[in-house]
């Protein structure tokens, strides 16, 4: 942690909010190793933030000075030709065209535009003229900060995931996307397996109402998936796990390697070459059903993975990805985050609230799965 400048408006549709909750997400995590070569000195991480307007610019009217608000990881203008289609994720006018890469994230490298990110006091808001999300004030920052992310990207897996009406969706991981993806399909009628083998993360499963599967006691996930859905397996299965899969070691050993390379060598390595651990992906692929379908919402970032390529096509599989389009699904789950019923338990998620001046310790736990680390969430004013 270190102290930097406030942030300042730099044009009409910027705003600039004071952060009263931030949350550490698992694709921070990738920053760690796999994508360490696309980090800089100074870079401001986090993309999972709401707090208070401070200041807006002169093209800003939807929000004012003292709205609280929600922001959402990608940063999207709401009018050019892909926003105007719901993908905010690729929004042409911060599309990173020199990278290759969609839509700028917050305090996500270089590759995504090197915005400052959330994990501070402050933060500018670019297109504040559309992404800042309105919410009501009292109940507690926990009940909407998880619309920054962590719902609108279950939603849009269990979406993706094309689940026939009754059908049955395998969820494999159960940290924060995975534990939103089962309530959601719970939500919308179907039967959620969740996969995992963290006890904690087990145990909220369960205690939300999932049914789920040990990994540690079996050596065959698949067949077991298969015993419970007719031998023929789930009719979807969402990843969410991506790239740091346990059960990799070739490619874990490759990603190390590329993390303590000198960035001019790691960077094209990884944009040509790297390659991501791949376990759970192949178990998705066995496991789900002929015909079915793969919703994949863990991040994956390499460019040279081996896949089963005969098994999936004969299987007759659809594949669905891609960073999630925040804004295109708040008004499907807004109305469930301001019920007092709490249909999707966002108040049984956060399982560590520290002070920001934490956050190396936050890191720390929620890398190595310790404490009962299941989601931690940062608070900038105390």
């Amino acid at each position: 942690m270190q102290d930097v400048p406030d942030p300042r408006l730099e044009t009409d549709t910027d705003a600039i909010v004071r952060i009263t909750s931030t949350a550490i997400c698992g694709s921070d995590l990738h920053l760690y190793e796999v994508l360490a070569p696309f980090l800089s000195p100074g870079d401001v991480l986090g993309h999972e933030p709401m707090g208070i307007v401070e200041e807006t610019g002169s093209a800003v009217e939807h929000i004012r000075p003292g709205d609280r608000v929600v922001v959402p990881f990608n940063i999207a203008c709401g009018d050019c030709w892909m926003c105007r289609r719901g993908l905010h994720a690729q929004c042409e006018t911060t599309q990173n065209t020199d990278q290759g890469c969609g839509a700028s994230l917050f305090g996500y490298t270089k590759l995504y535009g090197q915005v400052p990110g959330g994990q501070a006091e402050y933060l500018r808001v670019p297109q504040a003229q559309f992404g800042p999300i309105k919410v009501p004030e009292g109940p507690p920052d926990e009940q909407f900060l998880y619309l920054s992310d962590v719902l609108p990207t279950a939603w849009q897996a269990v979406e993706y995931a094309a689940v026939p009406e009754g059908g049955s969706v395998a969820v494999f991981g159960l940290g924060p996307i995975g534990q939103m993806s089962a309530r959601i399909a719970r939500h919308r009628g179907f039967r959620p397996i969740a996969v995992d083998l963290v006890d904690e993360r087990l145990k909220m499963a369960e205690r939300n109402g999932i049914e789920v599967v040990d990994a540690r006691h079996t050596d065959d996930v698949p067949a077991v998936l298969r015993e419970r859905t007719d031998g023929r397996g789930p009719d979807s299965v969402i990843d969410a796990v991506g790239m740091e899969a346990h059960g990799s070691p070739g490619a874990e050993f490759a990603q190390k390697m590329a993390s303590v390379l000198p960035d001019a060598v790691a960077e094209p390595l990884m944009t040509k070459a790297g390659v991501d651990r791949l376990a759970v992906l192949h178990q998705c692929i066995d496991s789900v059903r002929r015909a079915g379908t793969i919703s994949l919402s863990g991040v994956y970032g390499g460019m040279a993975d081996p896949l089963p390529m005969l098994t999936m096509f004969d299987k007759g599989l659809r594949v669905a990805m891609g960073q999630a389009h925040v804004r295109r699904w708040i008004g499907d789950l807004l109305p469930l985050v301001e019920d007092e019923s709490d249909p999707l338990g966002v108040r049984d998620l956060a399982t560590h609230h520290l002070p920001l001046e934490e956050a190396p310790n936050g890191y720390d736990i929620f890398q190595r799965k310790v404490d009962g680390s299941i989601k931690v969430l940062l608070h900038p004013q105390g």
